[in-house]
């Protein structure tokens, strides 16, 4: 769970904490308002994931605070994080946890903003410093205190204002009445209240709020479909959680859908006539597309840009500094990855098949697909070992060294599967805690999840070997847990730094062999390394080996390993899977 800034303790550096108090809120607003946000999700596609793609963004920018607050805390630093680092940090993390349009824009104006708050200042509690006038009793001056505040009154809304600007930016064709326009709005009515960061943010928030109200008379769809636009109510809830975290007032929450803010499709927009909404809109295109992108050439950003424009509709690229997030909707998914290869290196690539009638269809609800009864949710460390749990039938998470998955992202996992029965395999004991809590959210919506604590991928290997769909649910589990449980593991990777070890003191750069999550040998060579552990493990038996080599292990390492198990364990049969990029360097399982 993200701390929130409360009252127990006093900040020593305030700055930095109101950031990780506002990610705290913020998260915590759009749960409360994730299923409401969905359920008004007409535009620009009516996939109802607006309110969960807002909610995995944020997740991701608080759990980048949170990581740049645990670095300070081990490294000893009495101060912790500055504001800049905080701000840089959740500009970051949503970045890279950016989730479908809205979740992208929201990276942009959350980047904006860090951009001009990275300077020095105090933004929380502004209206306590100042009475609110900028001349004190006695003096015809502004006091020292009273200058500081205003000048950081100041400073937060010209990030406002840039927020706005950068998200239009982002947006290859920006249109009113989406959470562009609640931004901009934001900004602007921020500029008109007191230099006093209180009255700024509050000012901000009530600005959203009736841009959002007027969403549907902007919008010819949101007026036929009778609701507000979904990711301008998002922002509603985020600003709603930045007025909490510099004031410490709670504001009201933000009536349901069917208040003031909702008009009758009969009537269309706010009373008017129907026909000004215009014509019922077209089929769109059947791909959504993202990915990360790392790109140092910004002249190829901008081709990119051009390109994608020409392929399909809703493009956003946000980002800088080498590093962007870029989201389209194209018929051709492979023509979108493509250019991101000549302009760079995309990863983290999502694509999603909307369907013509789930994407278009003529009320903007989508039709409910039949669930199937059982399915396999899986965290893999791996782009080739993604495709081959894919193959088996599993819906896959994608995990990257230093990059484990949220819970909020093995919730929105189990939601994509489908499936009245869910096995989830968080293969990694660090998620095991991360797993549970998403096993345990999914379970009241009415899922049910199994758990299988598989720490390594080896171990969801052999588990998803024995399972059979036919299967009673509670045998299938059963089955699976106990072919996992009967698979060790191992693990080949390099040292970072000197250190105690159950083998030994360890140098940088040296390879150490793990087992059952312990390291066992200490060598300096990858092959050597690996055909010890190797022996240690099968020493008690096994039938067969599964070694997951990556890429960047040179070719006939696993050639050497298979031919060195093959004649020293006779009855032993090895397996070899490529593990891709980003994967651990050699995983080893011996069942």
């Amino acid at each position: 769970m993200i701390p929130l800034l409360t009252g127990g303790t006093v900040p020593q550096t305030p700055d930095a904490l109101v950031v990780r108090g506002w990610c705290g809120l913020a998260l915590d607003a759009l749960g409360r308002a994730r299923e409401e946000i969905d359920a008004i999700n007409v535009y620009p596609v009516a996939d109802a994931d607006t309110g969960t793609n807002l909610y995995l963004t944020v997740e991701s920018a608080a759990g980048a605070v949170e990581a740049i607050f645990a670095a300070h805390e081990a490294a000893g630093s009495p101060d912790g994080p500055s504001l800049a680092e905080a701000v840089r940090a959740m500009a970051h993390g949503a970045l890279i946890g950016a989730r479908g349009n809205s979740g992208t824009i929201l990276a942009q104006l959350l980047r904006g903003m860090s951009q001009v708050l990275a300077g020095e200042g105090d933004l929380s509690h502004g209206a306590s410093e100042t009475s609110g006038t900028s001349e004190p009793s006695g003096t015809s001056e502004p006091s020292e205190a009273g200058e500081a505040s205003e000048a950081r009154a100041r400073r937060l809304k010209e990030a406002l204002r840039h927020a706005a600007a950068s998200g239009y930016q982002a947006v290859a064709h920006p249109v009113e009445g989406t959470v562009l326009s609640v931004a901009t709005a934001a900004a602007e009515a921020a500029g008109e209240a007191p230099d006093d960061c209180s009255a700024v943010v509050r000012a901000a928030y009530d600005g959203a709020c009736a841009a959002l109200e007027r969403t549907p008379g902007q919008l010819a769809v949101l007026g036929r479909a009778g609701v507000v636009d979904a990711g301008g109510r998002g922002l509603v809830a985020v600003l709603g959680a930045l007025v909490e975290a510099v004031s410490g007032q709670v504001v009201a929450a933000y009536g349901p859908v069917d208040s003031g803010a909702r008009v009758h499709a009969e009537g269309g927009p706010l009373g008017t006539p129907a026909e000004v909404c215009g014509p019922e809109p077209s089929g769109g295109p059947a791909f959504e597309v993202i990915y990360l992108l790392e790109a140092e050439d910004d002249a190829r950003v901008e081709r990119l840009k051009t390109r994608l424009d020409a392929l399909g509709d809703s493009l956003v690229v946000v980002g800088g500094d080498g590093l962007w997030n870029v989201h389209v909707h194209v018929d051709d998914a492979g023509a979108a990855v493509e250019a991101g290869v000549e302009a760079g290196r995309p990863y983290r690539i999502r694509i999603t098949h909307f369907g013509a009638e789930d994407a278009h269809s003529a009320g903007f609800v989508a039709p409910q697909r039949e669930k199937a009864q059982r399915a396999i949710v899986a965290v893999v460390p791996g782009e080739g070992l993604a495709g081959l749990y894919a193959e088996a039938g599993a819906t896959t998470v994608l995990a990257r060294p230093g990059e484990p998955p949220a819970s909020g992202e093995l919730v929105e996992a189990v939601r994509r599967a489908h499936a009245r029965e869910v096995v989830l395999l968080p293969n990694d004991a660090d998620l095991r805690h991360t797993a549970a809590a998403a096993a345990e959210q999914a379970r009241t919506e009415g899922v049910r999840v199994a758990l299988i604590p598989t720490r390594s991928a080896v171990q969801g290997i052999a588990a998803l070997a024995v399972h059979e769909p036919e299967r009673r649910f509670d045998e299938d589990v059963v089955a699976m847990t106990a072919a996992a449980g009967a698979t060790r593991y191992g693990e080949l990777a390099v040292a970072e730094r000197q250190s105690w070890t159950m083998a030994g003191i360890c140098q940088a750069g040296d390879m150490l062999g793990l087992i059952d999550g312990d390291v066992a040998v200490i060598g300096a060579d990858l092959t050597v390394t690996a055909r010890s552990v190797l022996d240690r493990m099968l020493s008690a038996g096994g039938e067969m080996v599964t070694l997951v080599v990556g890429d960047e292990v040179p070719e006939d390492v696993a050639a050497t390993l298979e031919e060195h198990v093959r004649e020293a364990y006779l009855a032993v049969d090895t397996v070899v899977y490529r593990g891709g990029r980003k994967s651990a360097l050699l995983l080893i399982g011996v069942e």
